[in-house]
C-alpha cells in the first residue's frame, strides 16, 4: 500500500467509514493505479475518463460497480487530495431504476422449508421476520435476542444507528431450538476457522449461499438474494396495515424518502387506487368485428 493510500484509509478511518467500506474503496483506488501504472497524484482528468470507459466498456461492469469505483477516486482526489474541480471528471453512470424483487407469502414459506439445515433455517426466517441486512445478520450476537421484551436489538447498522425490531413466536422457537443444537456462544450465527466452527461472525457468502440453495429447491424462478427477504418483509408489513414511519424505524431508514419505494410494491396499496376506465362508459364488444382487414367500401 503506498503512502497516499495510507492516508486514505486514515481519512477514512477519521470519517468514521465501515470496514467494509474502506476495504471496498482501498480495493478500487487500487484497481485505478494498477490500470494506469503511475501514481495516483501523477493521474489527471485524461486517465479518469479512459479509466471510467474502460470499465464500462471493456470491463462491462455493473453500473452499480461503476458507481462505487467513481465514489471511491471522487474520495480520493476530491476529498483528500482537495482537487475540487476533478469533480466534473467523475461523473456517476445513470442507473436504470428498478423496482426489486418480491416474493408472496407462499413463496416465502417454500423458501424457508426448503432450507438444507437448521442453521440455514434459522438464518432464512431471521433475514425475513426481522427485515435484516446481511452485514446485520452477520454481526447479530446471541444478547440481542431479547425475549422477556420480544425485541431484537440490532446493533450499529446502516448510519451507526441501533434499533429494535419486533421479534415474533415463530422466530423466537426457532431460534431456541437452533440454540439448543449449536450452542453459540457471542454470535448469533457463528464462522468458522480452517473448517472448525470459531466465535466470529459468519461471511456474507455464507448467507448468499443459504439463499440461493433454498430458492433452487423451492423451485422459485425469481431472481431471489438476501435483501429481497428484506423487500418482501417491508411489502408483507404495509399490505397488512402498516404506516411508512413505523416501517422506517423497523428498517432504520435516516429519511423517510427511502421508505416510500415501497409503495410501488404493495400489489394492495396500487389496487386501492381508482381506475379512471371504470368511471367511463363505453359501448359492449358484441357487434364490433373480429378481422383487422380494412372493410371494402361498397
Amino acid at each position: 500500500m503506498t503512502t497516499l493510500q495510507l492516508r486514505m484509509r486514515e481519512e477514512l478511518v477519521r470519517r468514521d467509514f465501515s470496514e467494509s467500506a474502506i476495504r471496498t474503496y482501498l480495493h478500487a483506488v487500487e484497481a485505478y493505479r494498477q490500470w494506469a501504472g503511475k501514481r495516483l497524484d501523477h493521474l489527471g482528468p485524461d486517465e479518469m475518463r479512459r479509466y471510467h470507459a474502460y470499465l464500462l466498456e471493456e470491463r462491462k461492469l455493473a453500473k452499480t460497480t461503476v458507481v462505487t469505483h467513481i465514489s471511491a477516486l471522487r474520495f480520493f482526489y476530491v476529498r483528500m487530495l482537495k482537487r475540487r474541480n476533478m469533480k466534473e471528471d467523475l461523473p456517476y453512470p445513470k442507473r436504470p431504476k428498478k423496482l426489486p424483487v418480491v416474493l408472496s407469502q407462499e413463496e416465502v414459506g417454500r423458501l424457508i422449508d426448503s432450507a438444507k439445515n437448521l442453521f440455514h433455517r434459522a438464518m432464512l426466517m431471521t433475514l425475513y421476520a426481522a427485515g435484516l441486512r446481511r452485514s446485520e445478520l452477520c454481526r447479530l450476537k446471541v444478547s440481542n435476542i431479547d425475549s422477556q421484551r420480544m425485541m431484537l436489538r440490532v446493533e450499529q447498522g446502516k448510519n451507526r444507528v441501533d434499533r429494535d425490531v419486533p421479534l415474533s413466536n415463530e422466530l423466537l422457537q426457532t431460534l431456541r431450538e437452533y440454540w439448543r443444537w449449536m450452542r453459540p456462544k457471542t454470535y448469533l450465527f457463528p464462522g468458522t476457522v480452517n473448517g472448525w466452527r470459531a466465535d466470529k461472525p459468519i461471511t456474507s457468502k455464507v448467507i448468499w449461499e443459504a439463499v440461493r440453495d433454498a430458492t433452487r429447491k423451492a423451485g422459485i424462478d425469481k431472481h431471489v438474494t438476501p435483501h429481497t427477504l428484506r423487500h418482501t418483509y417491508v411489502t408483507h408489513l404495509l399490505e397488512a396495515g402498516a404506516d411508512l414511519r413505523t416501517i422506517q424505524l423497523l428498517l432504520g431508514h435516516a429519511d423517510l424518502s427511502h421508505t416510500t419505494v415501497y409503495l410501488h410494491l404493495s400489489q394492495k396499496h396500487l389496487q386501492a387506487a381508482p381506475n379512471p376506465l371504470t368511471q367511463i362508459k363505453v359501448s359492449g364488444t358484441d357487434r364490433l368485428p373480429r378481422s383487422r382487414r380494412l372493410q371494402k367500401a361498397g
